[in-house]
């Protein structure tokens, strides 16, 4: 039998229920049948009997499947773009709990064919990009929303700015391409 009740206070490790009573939801974790509390926070069990623990203090974000997140380039591969996740959009208040390294595919960058990643992204890029594993971090960012959002150049660090399809340097004028998002700034 349950030792807890809907919005009761708890703390990690608090004893919960069993998966015979409940179903485990966010929050809580099952050992070996048994429902224990994974965070501090107060006790929820949905009417199909889902039982979780909502936060009570305020955590750094975790990315979720389904997320939108903000990081720079740091390096890319032959069929990869590996960025540093700086924040979750929708929690810029909220820097996540440790550095978290997310990855391109060549796959997920656009609809359609990617030759060269180098065409694509470049190092020190902002992008924007969405979950669509968050145990790997695999990110995606074939939607038109999506995409370097801030680049410098390759050649200079100038700033980039946008003019039409294309980005143009301006210390240099070097013209450079990127998988851009539709919010691509400075314009």
């Amino acid at each position: 039998m349950a030792v807890t009740r809907t919005g009761k206070i708890v703390v990690p490790g608090d004893f919960l229920g069993t998966t015979e009573e409940f179903t485990p939801g966010r929050g809580v974790y099952d050992d070996k049948g048994n429902i224990y509390a994974s965070l501090t926070g107060r006790v929820r069990v949905s009417r199909q009997r889902e039982i979780e623990v909502v936060p009570v203090v305020d955590t750094p974000p975790i990315p979720e499947r389904g997320d939108v997140v903000v990081g720079r380039v740091e390096d890319i591969k032959e069929s990869l773009v590996i960025m540093n996740i700086a924040y979750i959009v929708g929690h810029e208040d909220r820097n996540l709990a440790v550095s978290l390294p997310g990855v391109i595919h060549i796959s997920n960058i656009k609809r359609g064919f990617v030759k060269d990643l180098k065409q694509e992204f470049g190092i020190l890029d902002i992008v924007k990009a969405r979950v669509i594993d968050a145990k790997a971090l695999r990110l995606s960012t074939a939607e038109p929303k999506l995409g370097v959002i801030k680049a410098v150049c390759s050649s200079c660090r100038g700033v980039l700015r946008r003019k039409g399809n294309v980005l143009v340097c301006d210390e240099c004028g070097r013209i450079e391409l990127r998988k851009l998002s539709e919010d691509y700034y400075p314009v």
